[in-house]
């Protein structure tokens, strides 16, 4: 209830509103849904792949054929003149297999291919929530790297006025002005950086959506500091084993694998003989004119079994069935490497979390004692006990920690997302999750 109560609210307010001032992330993958070309192609495929189940099925339903003649022939007999007989005549065939094996397994393998077509289109939605997620927290954290650089340029350049008021009344010396105008040309030069960063970052999220960003919803730091950053499972090795379970790259290999075993029965296949049942009417007038001179009208039904056993077919068969193991040998390969790349992944992601969350924590605890550091120093700068210097050191050292924060708070959501992934579980209750934490 709450989950479809949240939706409503969030497709009333944007039809209330239109263009929104600041998206938020999920309004942002909503619009990628639509607008994203690689998630519009992988659809296609899928939606393409269902149609191998129907194909796979027609091996086993009957074949019927309609044949129409219809020709004229002109019957020179040298005793008179040439006869023109009308030849017309239609013939209805019927085929319906009954024991064809290679058929069967053909179904079967069609039935495998649209389960992994499905596996693979999960995979392509999971893929989009961690694209648009990464390119959003990519403008995020560019949009804070250039607002750092910009308070500290504000503070710095009050400073430079500052220590240049000093050094005209004669209380602080050239020193210190010369420190200020240097620390305040570096801002601008890292300005210039941060707002190239910021615009490469928001044509990025431009590829997915198809315009340009507005101004995103981002983390308040009072949301940061309240966030308790949990995990649903504890353990690395309870997330390895439901990857193991769940992950969709292992469930595509795991039916490529299905496949190809089922490669080698069809290949066995071509040495068994095939039996069908087979149907005929025929309807035909003017039959048999070119011999006789005058053709005759002629109805004929035939119904019966068809049995077909190959003898030898160029050894063809024998090479089909190598093909196939080799495939199948490939196959196996193919799905313990992705069984260890999936394991090693979950791993990485989960140390990621974890690490995020320790490296999270402590950055609260630096930006605490960085802003007490800064008010200190700025009153000890009134006092006359520190000087401009220690005022801009520790002006820096707060904005840093403030970025700092951000980025390790981004980059820890977007490791939670991707672990959801490596262990076959992301969807969009995660993005709404994660949305709710912006």
């Amino acid at each position: 209830m709450m989950k479809s109560l949240r939706s409503l609210a969030l497709l009333l307010y944007l039809c209330s509103c239109g263009q929104l001032q600041s998206a938020d992330l999920i309004q942002i993958y909503r619009e990628a849904l639509e607008e994203d070309a690689q998630y519009g192609a992988a659809r296609a495929a899928y939606v393409a792949a269902q149609e191998r189940l129907p194909q796979g099925r027609a091996g086993l339903l009957p074949d019927i054929r309609l044949t129409g003649v219809a020709q004229n022939q002109y019957v020179d007999t040298g005793q008179g003149p040439t006869r023109e007989i009308k030849n017309r005549g239609y013939t209805v065939a019927l085929t319906q297999p009954i024991i064809r094996f290679e058929n069967f397994i053909i179904y079967q393998q069609s039935k495998n291919e649209v389960a992994q077509a499905d596996a693979q289109f999960v995979i392509a939605a999971q893929d989009l929530v961690l694209r648009v997620a990464q390119a959003y927290f990519d403008v995020l954290k560019a949009k804070i790297d250039l607002e750092v650089v910009e308070s500290q340029q504000k503070a710095i350049h009050g400073q430079l006025e500052q220590a240049q008021r000093n050094f005209e009344v004669g209380v602080s010396t050239i020193v210190d002005t010369h420190e200020a105008e240097a620390r305040y040309d570096l801002t601008l030069s890292q300005e210039i950086a941060a707002r190239n960063k910021l615009e490469i970052s928001q044509r990025a999220l431009q590829v997915l959506i198809n315009r340009l960003p507005d101004d995103l919803q981002n983390a308040s730091l009072d949301k940061i500091i309240a966030d308790p950053l949990t995990l649903p499972h504890a353990e690395m090795d309870e997330w390895v084993k439901l990857a193991e379970e769940k992950n969709f790259q292992l469930k595509v290999q795991r039916i490529a694998y299905e496949i190809s075993e089922q490669a080698i029965n069809r290949a066995r296949a071509g040495h068994y003989p095939t039996l069908d049942l087979v149907a005929q009417y025929n309807d035909q007038s003017g039959v048999g004119g070119a011999f006789t001179g005058r053709g005759i009208d002629l109805t004929s039904k035939t119904v019966g079994l068809q049995l077909t056993v190959p003898i030898f077919q160029g050894l063809s068969v024998q090479s089909r069935v190598k093909e196939s193991l080799a495939n199948r040998d490939k196959a196996r390969k193919d799905l313990e490497n992705t069984r260890r790349t999936v394991a090693l992944q979950v791993r990485q992601n989960y140390l990621n979390v974890t690490n995020g969350i320790a490296q999270i924590k402590a950055l609260k605890r630096a930006l605490t004692s960085s802003r007490s550091q800064l008010d200190s120093t700025m009153l000890g700068q009134e006092v006359g006990v520190r000087m401009e210097i220690d005022v801009l050191n520790a002006q820096q050292q707060y904005f840093s920690a403030r970025r700092d924060l951000a980025r390790a708070y981004y980059d820890y959501l977007m490791a939670r997302l991707q672990l959801k992934a490596d262990a076959g579980d992301l969807d969009e209750d995660d993005l709404l999750e994660v949305n709710a934490l912006l």
